[in-house]
């Protein structure tokens, strides 16, 4: 039994090794089979040894730093033999290639499992940076962390560890994936076909974002996406029946995906399911159900909820010696490492081919070489180029800036090709729709809706908090420009996503409207006063909030320019003037400073009014009303201001000058420029908008009164 179990393993390695190619002549059936035959005795011996030793360098890794969690890694250690070892298609040497599979530890928290299984696969990840496990500047970080200026740890897909937004943003992958082959592949070169897997476990599972994004995975048909749930029935408080009772299987076959339930440590049940998973075109999602043991091969803890940390920590000597290792540490065997040489090579092998197939699609499809190669390159439309397709708006003429926003979003779209927008059912309200640019989707969901796997904008229904993290998926993917719209006042929902955005580096737009009290008869609930300034908190964030339609325009073209991290647009719902006091290129290029001098004063200064978004039209007012003393500061963006150099931060904010500060939101961020503010430190009231803004101060009549009583 134990050897047809093996002949079996084999050959579906054999199989799907063969499918990994590109087109190639076929092998024979007898080669085939005389290869798994010989193969046959030591495929299972060298992954179960593999196993084993991913185990121990996990121990020797967790011992070492005192710190992390041995429970996944030992207890998943067989999924990861099967994976990197026999199923999964990759190249160590070439970790970006386009066509690879993208493995997500959803599961961060088992960081050892990922470091150990690059390790042995190959990748630049050095046996001295495994001993660093979590210290000062290592490449083995407490939760894996995406490459950044930071650091850079080949084959880290996405930084994990908040449970649930790994798995949520193999959906974002598996959608840019679909994305991919509907636009680059061609009837006669297929150049994008590869899977997306997670591994995950009940903490993933547990929280809502990832049901939010397994119903859109089904709905969307991504059957290029994979999940390996560990299930060994233990979270890190209880064993996990303590606060779950659901049928997960169930579950997921209700959203629509396939589920097969298999013991995680039989390799032949996990090579076939793998196989299965990956072959079948149904328009279904894989999940996978591995049971498994949570910390398996340290006995005094394994299965128990005290496996999943540290706890087993002091019996990690006598259980490396129970599974057979040496004393030394980190310790692969000349058999594992000569097992994963030959393994890189075969990968070599399909990898060559598939370059070949590449160079044909480029021969011929020059135009989408283009497009491919400049995506790979990171490759942008300069700011100029951006303005110039974004007509100036007519002077003196009131718009809401997430309308102003719309004519500006198709200017964007045009000169940006892979520039993708999606909105969390606000499509209509946010006004972020790229004309023509179709819908993205399976064109059976539904069947007539027009969807095509090729459209620009994404519809995510209900489901913020999964678009924050799919759109992560999109950006961690590469390819794309992605960005993602909702109501201000609903940011929270996504603000996990946001942050590992901003922590990552990833060019993420959000596109967030009915900014303020302004929003009106809607009520406290739907108008954000503290949601602008618990944005700006976030390191590396962008927050814009322009006053019109230009500065919109400039922050747009600022979303786009911004490669290293995210970029938060905050957008009126109701009409404001055309601050016409400034031409329309100062008040753009003036928004890409963050900061400037709208109107100057033509005395000698005296007072100086800095403002932001729909508030911005107040100050000009009390300035004109002032005198000639007066400067007006429109600040948009207080974090690019602040990365302008001193001196042009003191040609636009001089000290000594007595400034006072006003948008409608809480005041606190403002006493870092102003002496005084005007804001709203209360929650709003349901009433229409101008008599809710008039009633909390938001005039240029308080603003004029405030600024005489100084």
């Amino acid at each position: 039994m134990i050897y047809k179990a093996t002949f079996a393993a084999a050959l579906a390695m054999a199989a799907s090794v063969e499918g990994f190619s590109a087109p190639r002549a076929a092998r024979s059936t007898r080669r085939m089979t005389v290869t798994a035959a010989t193969a046959a005795p030591s495929l299972t011996e060298s992954l179960t040894q593999a196993a084993n030793e991913a185990r121990g360098i996990a121990m020797d890794a967790i011992a070492q730093a005192n710190s992390g969690h041995l429970g996944l890694p030992l207890g998943a250690a067989e999924v990861g033999a099967v994976l990197f070892g026999e199923k999964m298609q990759y190249n160590p040497e070439d970790p970006q290639w386009l066509n690879r599979d993208r493995f997500i530890l959803s599961a961060g928290h088992g960081s050892m499992f990922l470091y150990s299984w690059l390790h042995m696969a190959g990748y630049d990840l050095p046996h001295e940076e495994l001993s660093k496990f979590r210290q000062l500047d290592s490449m083995t970080p407490g939760h894996p962390e995406f490459p950044s200026s930071h650091h850079n740890t080949p084959g880290i897909e996405s930084t994990t560890g908040p449970l649930g937004q790994g798995i949520s943003n193999a959906v974002g992958m598996a959608a840019a994936a679909k994305m991919a082959g509907a636009l680059f592949n061609t009837e006669d070169h297929t150049i994008i076909d590869h899977h997306v897997i997670a591994l995950c476990g009940d903490g993933c599972l547990q929280e809502g974002c990832s049901a939010e994004a397994a119903a859109i995975a089904a709905h969307e048909k991504l059957d290029n996406l994979i999940y390996m749930y560990d299930a060994n029935d233990v979270t890190l408080d209880k064993m996990a029946d303590f606060t779950q009772s659901e049928d997960v299987g169930a579950r997921f076959e209700a959203y629509g995906w396939d589920v097969e339930t298999i013991d995680g440590h039989d390799l032949a049940a996990l090579s076939k399911a793998v196989d299965t998973a990956k072959s079948t075109k149904n328009g279904k999602p894989k999940l996978i159900i591995c049971k498994t043991i949570i910390g398996k091969g340290i006995d005094a803890v394994a299965g128990t909820n005290a496996a999943h940390g540290e706890a087993g920590v002091e019996y990690v000597d006598e259980a490396r010696a129970a599974l057979g290792l040496p004393e030394e540490k980190y310790y692969v065997s000349p058999e594992t490492r000569t097992f994963f040489e030959e393994r890189k090579e075969a990968l070599k092998s399909d990898y060559d081919a598939w370059q070949t197939t590449f160079a044909a699609w480029k021969e011929a499809n020059p135009e989408k070489a283009t497009l491919l190669a400049d995506a790979v390159d990171k490759k942008m439309p300069t700011v100029e180029e951006m303005f110039a397709a974004i007509p100036e708006f007519e002077a003196g003429k009131a718009m809401a800036t997430r309308a102003s926003g719309s004519d500006v979003l198709q200017g964007i779209a045009k000169t940006n090709p892979l520039y993708i927008s999606g909105s969390a059912d606000l499509h209509g309200s946010n006004k972020n729709y790229i004309n023509g640019g179709g819908d993205f989707g399976s064109p059976e969901a539904p069947v007539g809706g027009g969807k095509t796997y090729a459209g620009r904008n994404v519809y995510y229904g209900i489901r913020e908090h999964a678009m924050g993290s799919m759109l992560n998926g999109f950006a961690y993917y590469g390819l794309f420009r992605v960005s993602g719209a909702t109501f201000l006042v609903f940011v929270d929902y996504l603000r996990a996503p946001v942050r590992v955005a901003a922590l990552s580096e990833l060019p993420v737009g959000y596109i967030l409207t009915h900014d303020s009290i302004g929003v009106g008869e809607d009520g406290p609930t739907h108008q954000p006063v503290e949601t602008v300034s618990g944005l700006r908190v976030m390191p590396n964030l962008d927050v814009i909030r322009p006053a019109d339609a230009e500065e919109t325009a400039g922050a747009y073209v600022a979303s786009i320019e911004k490669q290293d991290g995210p970029t938060a647009l905050i957008l009126t719902r109701q009409n404001v003037p055309d601050l016409d006091v400034a031409s329309a290129k100062d008040r753009r290029y003036g928004t890409l400073k963050g900061a400037y001098v709208l109107k100057k004063e033509t005395a000698e200064l005296d007072t100086i009014i800095l403002a932001a978004g729909s508030e911005v039209q107040h100050a000009v007012k009390a300035a004109e009303e002032l005198g000639d003393g007066v400067r007006v500061v429109s600040m948009p963006c207080m974090e690019r201001f602040d990365r302008q150099s001193e001196d042009y931060k003191a040609e636009v904010l001089p000290k000594g000058v007595k400034t006072i500060a006003m948008e409608a939101g809480v005041s606190g961020l403002w006493y870092k420029y102003a002496d005084k503010v005007v804001g709203v430190d209360r929650f709003g009231m349901s009433a229409p908008g101008d008599i809710v803004m008039e009633k909390l101060g938001m005039t240029a009549a308080n603003l004029v009164k405030e600024i005489k009583s100084m």
